[in-house]
């Protein structure tokens, strides 16, 4: 029954309007204000991403929104001359060079937090 559902993604936010600034002006996606005070998240031919307001907001621990890049390198680049700021972890599993970008094991991928604290990846296109 599931199998030929579109579905899709949604994360909440504490901030609506700072929400559509940072995913409109700062990472230059396709935002619609959707009905019931929600964002929709275009991105090329995808069913929109849902971003909803939730007072009572918690940032998740976790990467809700990937991005596929040709190069993280130049899009860390591109995102850090807009003001944007990446993550950097120095764990055992998990350690990122002076950019913020991940080297190594797996896709090369940096990870960004949204103005709500949800944490965002770019990572190397694989295919």
């Amino acid at each position: 029954m599931l199998k030929n559902s579109k579905a899709f993604s949604s994360f909440s936010v504490d901030d609506l309007k700072k929400a559509k600034d940072f995913y409109q002006g700062t990472l230059e996606l396709e935002v619609h204000e959707g009905s019931m005070g929600i964002l929709e998240l275009h991105v090329d031919d995808v069913t929109p991403i849902m971003v909803y307001p939730k007072a009572n907001h918690t940032p998740a621990t976790f990467t809700v929104l990937n991005f596929p890049v040709q190069s993280v390198e130049k899009t860390v680049e591109w995102l850090s001359s807009k003001g944007v700021q990446f993550e950097h972890y120095d764990d055992e599993q998990l350690k990122t060079d002076e950019k913020g970008i991940m080297h190594g094991e797996g896709p090369v991928i940096a990870w960004f937090k949204d103005p709500a604290g949800n944490i965002l990846s770019i990572l190397e296109n694989l295919s």
